[in-house]
């Protein structure tokens, strides 16, 4: 059963990039946003994602996999941390083996950039930024019973299909119950918005 995480819930996304800017104002980015918030049929609907790191399991943060800089370390709880600045070649192999599309390269400091969770947070129990300001829910850090406690129906997902290969993940989905499938096809979730199936 996994701990405390990121629960995403793309049902209850407004869209209003709070999150985006609460990233920004970590010192360990500089500025940057490292969640990204995507909009997957922009100018059909205002729906909206936040795209933050999911955190792989199994296979085991494939971004990592393929650093040959060896730039890309994974606590032992899971987190998947963004490359170290002195490691780092910017050669962007990362950013073609992550499924989700998570991390993004700073070409002019030759850098990947992706979430961490927030880990100089989480590591001593406190929210990750973005989840601390949502005013949705949309983001929701904090254990599946916590979850399902507050918001009763849905299931979370944490399994993905890419093709013939399965992504666990550290990071959830949130599906409402009627809905789901799995594991979720695609890496998209499959939720509703104003009545009308979204995938």
């Amino acid at each position: 059963m996994m701990g405390r995480t990121i629960f995403i819930d793309p049902g209850r996304c407004i869209g209003c990039q709070a999150c985006v800017s609460a990233c920004r104002e970590c010192d360990s980015h500089r500025g940057k946003s490292m969640i990204h918030l995507d909009y997957p049929d922009e100018g059909h609907t205002v729906a909206s994602l936040p795209t933050v790191c999911m955190h792989c399991e199994d296979p085991v943060a494939p971004c990592a996999e393929v650093c040959p800089a060896d730039a890309i370390l994974v606590t032992a709880d899971g987190v998947v941390q963004q490359a170290d600045t002195t490691r780092c070649i910017g050669c962007a192999n990362c950013v073609n083996a992550c499924p989700f599309g998570v991390p993004k390269i700073d070409l002019q400091a030759k850098l990947q950039m992706k979430c961490n969770l927030c880990y100089d947070r989480t590591a001593y129990g406190l929210a990750p930024m973005c989840a601390t300001v949502c005013p949705t829910g949309a983001l929701f850090y904090g254990t599946v019973e916590e979850l399902q406690a507050e918001r009763p129906g849905v299931q979370v997902a944490d399994s993905f299909t890419f093709g013939d290969v399965v992504v666990k993940t550290g990071v959830a989905m949130v599906v409402p119950a009627d809905k789901v499938q799995w594991p979720v096809p695609g890496g998209l979730p499959i939720v509703q918005i104003n009545g009308a199936d979204v995938t």
